[in-house]
C-alpha cells in the first residue's frame, strides 16, 4: 500500500470539509421544499454549471474513459456518444430554456404542465417517477461499484482485514469499501440538500483541476524521454468499417478486451450512436441530477448558460488528466498491477494502478480526495434527484399533501436512506463498471426516447400515450439483456424504439387529446417548435400578438456547431499530452472558430 500518512490526512480533511458543509447549510436547506430540492432558485448559473461538471467528473466514468483511451486511442473520443455526451449541446441551445420556463420542481411535476391532471396524466406521472427511481438506482449502483474497485487498490484487503472483526469474500471487498465512503455522501447531501451539493462540488472541482493538470504534466515529462508504442491507427480519430486495431506483439490481451466490448464493427456502432444519440438528446434530460440543476437556475437564460458552461468547464481539464493516465499506463504497462483476485486481468484497474505507481506523496492524497469527492458529487446529486421524486411526487402528491416542513424534511431523510440501501443491494449483483454503464446508456436511456420526444414536438400526444410509450420502452430495457444475451444494448435500440413508438401511438389514439386549455397554456409558456399548428392557431386567435417559435433551423445549426466545438474541447487536451503538434493546432483552431460562431449565433441571441 502506497498511501502515506500525509495522503490519508488530506483525504480525511476533505471528508471533514464535506461534513462541515452539510452542517453549515442544514438550516438554510430546511427553510422550504424549494430550498432543499432546488437551492431556492438562488444559485448563479456558473456555480450550478461547475457543480454539474463536477458531478460528471465521477470515478466510474473516469475509470472507463481512461480504459477506452488506453485501448482505442483517439478513436475513443466517439465512445462517450453512447451516453450521448452531446446531449449537453441540445440542452445548451434550446431544451434547458424550454424546461426552465415550466417553473416546476421535478420532471414528474412537469407532466402536469403538459398533460394536465386527468387519468392519463396521472399514469404518466407515475411512470416518470418509476423511471426516475430506476435510473437513480442505476446511477447509484454504477458509482458505488466504481468507487469500491478504485479504493481496493490503495487499501488492500489483506492490510485492512486484520482490523475488521468479520470476514468478507474477495469478490465483495469492493462493495465493502463502497458502503464506507457512501456514508459520507449520504451525510452532507441529506443535511444540506442542493446547496450543500453545489458547494461541495466547488471544493471537489478545484481539487480535481489541480490534480488533473499535475497528472498531465507528469505524463508529458515521462513521454518526453520515452517512446509510446501503440498500434497503427491509435493516434487518429478516423476509422473505417471495422476498427482494425491490432495489439498483437504489443499487449496481446487488449485484443480480447476489444472483442469482449463488442466494438469491432466501429462504423456500425458509430451510426447507431448518432441515430440513438440525436433522439435521446431531442427527448430532453432524463429525470436525474442534470434536470434538477436546470430547474434550480434563476431564469431561462441562466439555464442555457449553465448547460453551455458544463462542456467548457469539464472537457479540457478532465481529458488532460485522462490522457495523462492513459499515457502513463501505456509507457509503464509492465509495472501496472491489473490482476484482481477472483476476477483475473481487469483493464478497469489501469487508472487506480497508475495512480498507485506514478503519483507522488501529497499529490496522491489530493488526487484521492478529488476522485472520492467526484464519486460523492455524482452520488449526492443523484440521491437528491431521487429524493425529490419520492417526496415531491409520491409522498406530497398521494400520501400527505398538507405535510408541514419538518415532516417533509424527515421524509427526505427516509427516502434518501431507502434509495441508498437498495442501490447497495443491487450493487452486489452487478458484474463491473462497464456492465452497469452499458445497461444505463443502452437500455434505460433508450427506453424513454419515443415518449419524451413526442411530448415536446407533437400536440396530439397525450398522457395515455406517454404512459404506454414509457412502458413499451421500460419492459425491453429490463428484459432485452436476458433475451439477447451477449448483444450490445446499443444494437437492440431500434427494436426497443419500434416497440415504444407503437405503444405511444396506440395509447394516444385510444384516448382523447389533452384538454385544449392545458395545451394552450403549455404552448404559450414553453414555446416549443414542432407539430403544434392546431394549438398555435387557437392561441393566435385569442392573442394576435403571440409570436411562433421559428428557431428550428438556427437551433439545429447551433447544435451541429456545438457538437464540433465540444468534440474539439475533448481532442485538444489529449493531443497536448501526446505532444502531437499539428493535430493539437488543428483541434485548437477548430475550438476557437466554433466558439466565435456560437458567440454570434447562440450567446448573443439568448433572452435577456
Amino acid at each position: 500500500m502506497k498511501l502515506h500518512l500525509v495522503d490519508a490526512l488530506i483525504v480525511l480533511a476533505y471528508l471533514l470539509i464535506t461534513v462541515a458543509i452539510g452542517f453549515a447549510l442544514k438550516k438554510k436547506a430546511q427553510q422550504s421544499k424549494n430550498s432543499y430540492m432546488l437551492g431556492g432558485n438562488q444559485l448563479p448559473w456558473y456555480m450550478l454549471g461547475l457543480s454539474n461538471a463536477s458531478g460528471m467528473f465521477d470515478i466510474s466514468g473516469t475509470v472507463w474513459l481512461v480504459t477506452i483511451l488506453f485501448v482505442y486511442g483517439i478513436k475513443s473520443i466517439w465512445l462517450p456518444w453512447l451516453w450521448p455526451v452531446f446531449n449537453q449541446i441540445f440542452l445548451m441551445v434550446f431544451l434547458s430554456m424550454w424546461l426552465r420556463r415550466s417553473n416546476v420542481s421535478t420532471g414528474a411535476e412537469w407532466i402536469g404542465t403538459r398533460f394536465g391532471f386527468n387519468k392519463g396524466a396521472q399514469k404518466s406521472h407515475i411512470i416518470v417517477v418509476v423511471f426516475a427511481l430506476i435510473m437513480g438506482l442505476g446511477y447509484l449502483t454504477y458509482g458505488f461499484i466504481g468507487l469500491g474497485k478504485f479504493v481496493e487498490i490503495f487499501v488492500p484487503w489483506e492490510f485492512l482485514s486484520v482490523y475488521v472483526p468479520f470476514d468478507i469474500p474477495t469478490e465483495y471487498v469492493a462493495h465493502f469499501y463502497g458502503i464506507v465512503f457512501t456514508c459520507f455522501a449520504i451525510f452532507y447531501s441529506l443535511l444540506g440538500g442542493m446547496m450543500s451539493i453545489v458547494w461541495a462540488d466547488l471544493v471537489q472541482f478545484i481539487i480535481m483541476a489541480v490534480s488533473g493538470i499535475v497528472i498531465g504534466i507528469i505524463a508529458m515529462n515521462a513521454l518526453a524521454s520515452s517512446t509510446l508504442i501503440v498500434p497503427d491507427g491509435w493516434m487518429s480519430p478516423f476509422f473505417g468499417w471495422e476498427l482494425n486495431m491490432d495489439w498483437a506483439g504489443i499487449i496481446p490481451e487488449v485484443n480480447q478486451k476489444i472483442r469482449d466490448d463488442g466494438f469491432t464493427l466501429f462504423s456500425v456502432l458509430f451510426m447507431m450512436m448518432i441515430f440513438k444519440g440525436v433522439l435521446v438528446s431531442l427527448a430532453g434530460p432524463a429525470p436525474n441530477y442534470d434536470m434538477q440543476k436546470i430547474l434550480s437556475t434563476r431564469s431561462e437564460r441562466e439555464a442555457a448558460l449553465m448547460s453551455g458552461s458544463v462542456s467548457l468547464i469539464l472537457m479540457p481539464i478532465r481529458y488532460f488528466m485522462i490522457a495523462g493516465f492513459a499515457v502513463l499506463g501505456l509507457l509503464f504497462y509492465e509495472e501496472l498491477d491489473l490482476m484482481v483476485p477472483g476476477r483475473g486481468l481487469d483493464f478497469e484497474q489501469i487508472l487506480p494502478s497508475a495512480i498507485n505507481q506514478f503519483v507522488p506523496m501529497g499529490l496522491l492524497g489530493l488526487l484521492l480526495a478529488g476522485l472520492l469527492a467526484a464519486f460523492m458529487s455524482t452520488f449526492a446529486g443523484t440521491l437528491n434527484a431521487a429524493q425529490a421524486y419520492l417526496v415531491n411526487d409520491i409522498y406530497l402528491k398521494y400520501i400527505n399533501p398538507k405535510a408541514e416542513n419538518a415532516k417533509i424534511q424527515s421524509m427526505n431523510y427516509v427516502a434518501g436512506l431507502g434509495m441508498v440501501v437498495l442501490s447497495i443491494v443491487l450493487g452486489f449483483y452487478a458484474k463491473d463498471v462497464n456492465d452497469v454503464l452499458q445497461w444505463i446508456v443502452g437500455g434505460l436511456y433508450g427506453s424513454y426516447v419515443a415518449a419524451n420526444v413526442l411530448k415536446w414536438y407533437w400536440w396530439r400526444f397525450n398522457g395515455n400515450g406517454f404512459f404506454w410509450g414509457m412502458v413499451g420502452g421500460l419492459i425491453p430495457a429490463l428484459t432485452f439483456r436476458f433475451i439477447f444475451e451477449g448483444v450490445l444494448d446499443t444494437y437492440t435500440f431500434p427494436l426497443m424504439l419500434l416497440i415504444s413508438v407503437i405503444a405511444c401511438l396506440i395509447g394516444t389514439y385510444s384516448s382523447p387529446p389533452v384538454d385544449e386549455e392545458v395545451l394552450k397554456k403549455f404552448y404559450k409558456s414553453v414555446r416549443p417548435w414542432g407539430f403544434w399548428k392546431p394549438i398555435h392557431d387557437k392561441v393566435v386567435a385569442e392573442d394576435p400578438s403571440f409570436q411562433k417559435n421559428t428557431s428550428f433551423k438556427s437551433d439545429m445549426f447551433n447544435v451541429a456547431i456545438g457538437i464540433v466545438w465540444q468534440t474539439a474541447l475533448v481532442v485538444f487536451p489529449i493531443y497536448l499530452v501526446l505532444m502531437e503538434g499539428v493535430p493539437l493546432a488543428i483541434s485548437l483552431l477548430i475550438a476557437i472558430i466554433t466558439t466565435y460562431i456560437l458567440k454570434n449565433t447562440w450567446f448573443d441571441k439568448l433572452p435577456a
